[in-house]
């Protein structure tokens, strides 16, 4: 497959020196290299892969991502859904409630014409969503969501997830179409018990569970919990970043996306000033000391941030950097930089491809 035959690139020159900083600089062999060795190990444990486009928004990186064997994608939010419909990429899962009129009139003009299903942990969703499927015309799966550690959506007990699956089962224009869940990160023996629990009364009600699904990249490599899992979702994996290093699911050279950014000031000995705060790095710790590193400085990590500005600490570095230096920053958490900026450089180690646009930045509602 060749990366790039998905894309159609704008001229940024062909060095990082004719960039304009800050900007997140994408290393496509990296990135091809990530998503291989993700498909692969999906394939070899029989798990459907179904990444979660958030981490990248990017049309062509979807479509690479179904090229290398991806069952479908996972979107966070309708906005995400439209984009990639509108490019047409069909089979979606939408992890999040869908709530209001708005929200739900949306969802019936998509549903005309994608296979999208969805998740619930309530049923007050319930009747939104099957008044959205008979606008449509066309019956819509939903998995009940499950807090199985996480404690963020989902319902409480395998008991609840049954009689949510139920309540689905009975509504007009729903199918229910399994169980869905995100666990907490090093978790998923509770996962395990919580979902094998729920299946095997769906089971004993006379309901199929089409679909398992879990997700998150910290343990992506970790064979713990995954007997009963049918599908997964990993978003980070395609990027990586500090965190993933951290958690042990990755290596500083499986980073692919870093945030080129110049040095404008260097006031002290132990301190230099990058363009780059907390617009263009965010301000997620996620556990880690500091925002980002240098990838080339080993020990230069940006220790505090207002929104343009980066603090550099340079105090053990033997060469210090001087104004007009460009350094790449490797962010905590790469998925909210994407959504930061408009666009995106592909580029080969030092060599830029070209620009491209971020298709579904801000895509929040």
């Amino acid at each position: 497959m060749d990366m790039l035959a998905h894309f159609t690139l704008a001229d940024a020159g062909r060095r990082l020196e004719d960039l304009e900083t800050p900007v997140p600089v994408i290393d496509i062999d990296v990135v091809e290299r990530n998503l291989r060795r993700w498909q692969q190990r999906c394939d070899e444990a029989g798990l459907a892969n179904r990444p979660h486009i958030k981490t990248h928004k990017l049309v062509p990186l979807a479509k690479a991502q179904i090229e290398l064997g991806a069952k479908g994608i996972t979107v966070q939010k309708l906005g995400e859904a439209e984009v990639m419909a509108d490019a047409g990429i069909t089979d979606m899962l939408l992890t999040f409630n869908v709530v209001g009129g708005h929200k739900l009139g949306r969802l019936a003009d998509l549903a005309r014409r994608t296979a999208i299903k969805l998740v619930a942990d309530n049923e007050a969703v319930l009747e939104g969503l099957s008044q959205a499927a008979a606008q449509a015309g066309r019956g819509i799966e939903v998995l009940v969501e499950c807090d199985t550690g996480a404690a963020r959506n989902g319902v409480q007990s395998p008991a609840a997830a049954i009689a949510l699956a139920q309540a689905i089962d009975r509504m007009p224009g729903l199918a229910f179409g399994g169980l869905m869940t995100l666990p907490k990160n090093g978790a998923r023996q509770q996962m395990a018990e919580f979902l094998g629990e729920a299946q095997a009364g769906l089971a004993a009600s006379g309901l199929d569970v089409p679909t398992v699904s879990t997700g998150g990249s910290p343990d992506m490599w970790k064979d713990d919990g995954l007997a009963q899992v049918s599908e997964y979702r990993a978003g980070t994996y395609i990027y990586m970043d500090r965190m993933q290093v951290a958690a042990g699911s990755a290596t500083p050279d499986d980073c692919a996306l870093t945030v080129l950014s110049t040095v404008v000031s260097v006031p002290t000995g132990d301190r230099a000033m990058i363009d780059a705060g907390s617009k263009s790095l965010t301000s997620d710790l996620v556990g880690l000391e500091g925002y980002g590193e240098v990838r080339a400085l080993s020990g230069a990590r940006v220790y505090n941030m207002s929104e343009e500005h980066g603090f550099l600490d340079i105090s053990r570095l033997n060469h210090k950097p001087r104004v007009g230096d460009l350094v790449r920053i490797t962010p905590n958490h790469v998925c909210p930089v994407t959504n930061l900026f408009d666009k995106v450089v592909l580029v080969r180690g030092s060599e830029v491809l070209g620009a491209v646009r971020v298709d579904a930045r801000g895509t929040v509602q």
